[in-house]
């Protein structure tokens, strides 16, 4: 850490998400994209004073801001810096027009308990079905009034919680290579970038998801998607795991790789239920032997 977080301490339990919220969650895990409804609420780790305090006592690593007015597709371009520090980015994001992400933000005990104390909610449905909840993570957006988040996909199981403003979230279904492409996934998980190209031929296949304080969303992984804040500031709320499944899945790709640069043409890895055992095995040895792990 660069500095001691001079923050509130989260409160637990939370009891964030209702019995109805729990139950779609349970219909829905882990591969049908859903809405929640949550009581988080304007909790004071979420304000705009405490989020900057925690952006600049966060590592450079976990620090990722830039301007906010980019096209959906960055296709291969680097986002453009915004020419201020990260504290003064988040203070005036009402006009800094500017886009910020707060990684790992469980590296601060305040928001680590934040963190556990949702996550604990959904632990009995998650475990139920893809197994134990790995390497949970939160990670916090503050954006500027109709600022772009361009189009990518993450690789964990996630639940997007918005706290202030509004946004739309635009996803297209994991698993089809029309929207990720093989080689985007298989670049992604031996090292490259994660961003994906965009064309506007693909827009009719996206489904809208609006976002306003108190809703939630449920984004399957690897479910390619990009974002369109509202006209006011914008906080929300990520808080992600991974699974045995997503691993393999994830390893199984990598491995698809290899088989695709010794001149295979790899069948892609099944989606939840299916292991992908084989070829993550695969991968985990020739990681193990060439060093990687």
């Amino acid at each position: 850490m660069n500095q001691p977080f001079p923050l509130p301490r989260a409160a637990a339990p939370l009891d964030a998400f209702d019995e109805t919220s729990r139950a779609t969650f349970a219909a829905s895990y882990p591969e049908v994209p859903h809405k929640l409804v949550h009581r988080l609420g304007m909790h004071p780790l979420m304000q705009l004073d405490a989020l900057a305090c925690l952006a600049e006592a966060l590592p450079e690593r976990s620090v990722e801001y830039n301007r906010a007015a980019l096209p959906i597709g960055l296709n291969g371009e680097k986002a453009p810096a915004n020419g201020i520090g990260i504290g003064e980015t988040i203070r005036n994001i009402a006009s800094t027009g500017s886009w910020a992400a707060l990684k790992n933000i469980e590296q601060c005990p305040a928001y680590a308990e934040l963190l556990a104390s949702l996550l604990e909610e959904l632990r009995p449905v998650i475990e139920d079905r893809t197994g134990a909840m790995l390497k949970p993570q939160g990670f916090v957006f503050v954006t500027s009034p109709d600022g772009v988040t361009p189009y990518h996909f993450d690789p964990e199981h996630n639940i997007l919680l918005q706290v202030m403003g509004s946004k739309v979230m635009t996803m297209f279904p994991a698993g089809d290579a029309r929207f990720a492409p093989d080689e985007t996934h298989e670049s992604y998980h031996t090292g490259g970038g994660r961003e994906l190209f965009w064309r506007d031929e693909l827009k009719p296949a996206g489904k809208d998801w609006s976002l306003h304080p108190g809703e939630a969303l449920y984004v399957p992984v690897m479910s390619p998607h990009f974002v369109r804040n509202g006209p006011a500031p914008s906080v929300s709320l990520s808080i992600t795991w991974r699974s045995e499944w997503s691993f393999a899945e994830a390893d199984a790709r990598a491995f698809n790789g290899l088989l695709r640069k010794w001149g295979r043409a790899p069948r892609a890895p099944g989606r939840w239920p299916a292991s992908n055992r084989a070829k993550a095995l695969g991968w985990r040895l020739y990681a193990k032997l060439s060093g990687r792990r």
